[in-house]
């Protein structure tokens, strides 16, 4: 072989191996008429399960952005298209993902993992390399306290988890002040939750009387009860996670209890009318969504619409990892064309101004990328004979089901 041949071939496959280099940055970003994000979720480990509704979530919304035409930006439209790895539901794996779908990938636009804690393990790497992610699943307060510029998420923070409750119980008292009662645990998210009440407190100059910590063990909260019955306040709030919601129910019925609001976290999950049928009525339980709610889009139209349209394509239907997954999609397709650029730091800028409304409901982000703009939704159970169910009451804007207020005492139940 002369010296000219090992030349030629030499360039081509320099040239080759630069074509590469290019083509799969191109590729990351932009193939063709395609939008690529990345996005590390758990399809395996302890959030699995959450994963799965993460990922079908974010496909759903996918496939039904593209159906309508896609994303117009200039004079031509394009689809979207998401990388996925495992994070295995570990957040080291999390970060080292979020390095790879950056640096080796090069994604220019991420999407959220399931929970704060991978949330957290992420949100550093896409910050350093400015990267914007509009996330779904990372409620943790502290998220939103670290100066982030690249973070938005589509969810309501811990801290508003029970501030709806405050505002709904100072809406029924004809729009003055409540006194309000208090038992948290001492775990990062119910203390998130207190500071949520906190602010929601001075906000409508309400009176905190009873502010009580919850034993590690959640199996006695006898206590703060005997307090409510001496002061009367006008609103109790308790976070103590399933087992913290089902003792309140059973020592609230047991002492007979009289408060004319309860409001708690977790207890729908903890599944309170099957535990404890009509003793757990009138609670009112904190969740992110519900497919009753009126909010509406011209993508998947209202709540219920999702419901359906989810069910047919899954075979189940969704939870809220879901809806607010389906709905981060939604938030990347306005933001790009109100940017109506590929560039991520005039996309950022666009999502940083975002307002609007989804299925799942109001989206607009603060300086610090919290949804500022949907609260929490708040079910009520209600019983007819044996048979309990969660009603959606508030915000009363969106709500399907009248709040039943006062709740109505032990004597006459």
């Amino acid at each position: 072989m002369t010296g000219k041949q090992k030349f030629l071939i030499t360039l081509v496959v320099v040239s080759a191996a630069i074509g590469l280099v290019f083509s799969s940055s191109t590729w990351a970003k932009v193939e063709g008429d395609t939008i690529i994000l990345g996005a590390a979720v758990s399809l395996t480990g302890k959030y699995s399960t959450n994963g799965k509704h993460t990922k079908n979530g974010y496909e759903l919304a996918v496939k039904r952005i593209n159906g309508k035409g896609g994303v117009k930006i200039g004079e031509k439209s394009y689809k979207f298209k998401i990388i996925y790895y495992d994070d295995e539901s570990n957040s080291g794996r999390a970060a080292q993902l979020a390095e790879r779908l950056i640096k080796q990938d090069g994604v220019k636009y991420m999407l959220g993992p399931y929970s704060s804690g991978l949330t957290k393990a992420m949100a550093p790497v896409t910050e350093e390399n400015k990267i914007p992610m509009v996330e779904a699943n990372g409620a943790s307060r502290s998220l939103f306290t670290k100066g982030y510029k690249y973070l938005f998420a589509v969810l309501s923070a811990a801290n508003q988890y029970l501030e709806v409750a405050i505002d709904l119980a100072v809406e029924k008292n004809g729009g003055k002040p409540v006194k309000i009662a208090m038992a948290f645990e001492q775990d990062a998210f119910s203390q998130d939750v207190r500071l949520g009440i906190l602010d929601a407190a001075k906000r409508t100059g309400s009176k905190i009387i009873i502010d009580d910590k919850l034993p590690k063990e959640l199996n006695d909260m006898a206590a703060t009860l005997a307090k409510v019955k001496a002061t009367k306040p006008d609103v109790l709030v308790v976070s103590g996670h399933s087992k913290g919601a089902l003792t309140a129910i059973r020592q609230i019925s047991e002492m007979k209890v009289d408060v004319p609001m309860l409001a708690m976290t977790h207890c729908d999950a903890s599944k309170l009318a099957k535990q404890h049928g009509k003793k757990a009525e009138y609670a009112l339980c904190a969740a992110q969504w519900h497919k009753s709610l009126s909010y509406k889009d011209k993508f998947f139209g209202t709540a219920a619409t999702f419901d359906k349209d989810f069910n047919a394509e899954y075979g189940y239907t969704p939870p809220y990892q879901a809806a607010e997954s389906a709905a981060a999609l939604l938030v990347w397709k306005d933001a790009f064309e109100r940017a109506n650029s590929f560039d991520k730091e005039k996309v950022r800028d666009a999502l940083a101004e975002t307002d609007m409304q989804t299925f799942y409901g109001n989206i607009k982000f603060s300086p610090q990328g919290q949804n500022i703009a949907k609260p929490m939704v708040l079910f009520q159970v209600r019983c007819k004979g044996d048979t309990c169910e969660n009603m959606v009451v508030a915000p009363t804007k969106w709500a399907s089901s009248e709040l039943v207020h006062p709740t109505p005492k032990w004597s006459e139940r």
